[in-house]
């Protein structure tokens, strides 16, 4: 009976030695059978806008791998990227704001540890967006549009004050001067009040430069006091007043994504067309401020898409309609803003994506205001690559 005992337990030791053994062998297998490290590639280019000449900074460029995850860079003040990619045929996204109005899709072959240089005839941003303006007196933002190789179509304060009219656009750029005339056709400026905030609430976006404020907040062609009556704006949101200096102003650019595309974070921009709206109060819960003079912190550029109101009617606006905008969170819990084929859209869902912008209303589009402008004496400086960066990023 004591040999079989110790028989027993001499099979037992050896069972476990045999079981060590195997675990050895087990996660040795199970090594070996983990999924191998992706291959990868990269892509160089430069981001260009259609001229062909002008760099675009601060561009996302982005693609997918076959489990829909995302693999992101953006372009520097030079337009130049380098995107690490995985390996095989894939669609290569190029964007600029949230995509909807500016994007450009390639297709590319990346082989695992190569480089593939894109062309600029391929890295042209193109316009999807329909885009129009109202001329001003003293700003012509169209003209900025047009060198950076885009169209803009020409539309009246009466044009504004049919909703069906300006449905048909994703952006409406308000140039300094055009509200003009208000004392004589009230009913004009409310039906356009009315419309404009119809048009934004629905994700159209909307850009005002310095007295066309008044659109905003009120007023006439320029505004010297606070919550007059018209705009669309809440009057608790904004107050801008015609008291600007005319000189030389130092600027600061205070947000880090414009610092980028643009490449510097200081400048001086050139106030030479007499009194100009200087922005008095403002919510900083709904609004973020872009630009702000350096020695009094004063904002001179400011943008929301915040933007809501209660009785506006639900009205599809602009001709994007194949993509949707998403909000993806990239490691270090940075959120980006981009728009996709609508057939992506449940897979980076079920990755943690959600619809719609990162901040702001799911619904709003982009409002931008300036106090200042492509001065009708050309006379900007830096401030022009500023307002490349207001119509490729509304």
């Amino acid at each position: 009976m004591r040999k079989h005992y110790l028989f027993i337990l001499l099979c037992v030791f050896t069972l476990l030695t045999n079981c060590s053994g195997g675990d050895d062998s087990l996660t040795t297998t199970t090594a070996s059978t983990t999924a191998a490290a992706v291959k990868t590639g990269k892509l160089t280019g430069k981001v260009m806008s259609q001229n062909g000449t002008t760099p675009i900074g601060g561009a996302s460029v982005f693609t997918f791998d076959d489990k829909y995850k995302i693999y992101y860079t953006t372009s520097d003040a030079e337009g130049k990227f380098t995107l690490d990619a995985p390996e095989g045929n894939h669609t290569i996204y190029i964007q600029t704001g949230n995509g909807t109005n500016f994007r450009t899709e390639i297709s590319a072959n990346v082989k695992d540890n190569e480089t593939l240089n894109l062309d600029v005839s391929q890295t042209k941003l193109n316009q999807v967006a329909k885009i129009a303006y109202v001329k001003g007196t003293y700003d012509k933002i169209e003209d900025i549009i047009t060198t950076l190789g885009y169209t803009a179509t020409e539309i009246t304060n009466n044009d504004l004050a049919n909703l069906t009219t300006i449905a048909q656009y994703d952006i409406i750029f308000l140039n300094c001067g055009s509200r003009n005339n208000y004392s004589s056709n009230p009913a004009l400026y409310t039906a356009i009040d009315a419309n404009l905030a119809t048009f934004v609430a629905n994700g159209g976006s909307i850009y005002a430069s310095d007295w066309d404020v008044a659109y905003l907040v009120g007023g006439t062609s320029n505004t010297n006091n606070c919550s007059l009556a018209g705009g669309f704006v809440p009057d608790t949101k904004l107050c801008s007043k015609n008291i600007g200096n005319v000189g030389m102003v130092g600027a600061t650019v205070n947000n880090a994504g414009l610092t980028t595309a643009l490449g510097f974070n200081t400048l001086n921009i050139n106030y030479d067309l007499g009194a100009w709206q200087k922005i008095i109060n403002y919510d900083p819960a709904y609004w973020e401020v872009l630009v702000k003079e350096t020695s009094t912190s004063d904002a001179l550029m400011i943008r929301t898409n915040h933007f809501t109101a209660t009785g506006t009617p639900t009205t599809p606006i602009g001709t994007n309609t194949t993509f949707v905008t998403v909000c993806i969170t990239l490691p270090g819990n940075i959120q980006i803003s981009i728009s996709v084929p609508q057939i992506l859209v449940p897979y980076l869902v079920a990755l943690g994506a959600t619809v719609g912008s990162c901040s702001g209303s799911s619904t709003s589009g982009y409002i931008y205001y300036t106090t200042f402008h492509n001065h009708a004496s050309g006379n900007i400086g830096n401030a022009g690559v500023i307002l490349q960066y207001v119509i490729l990023n509304l």
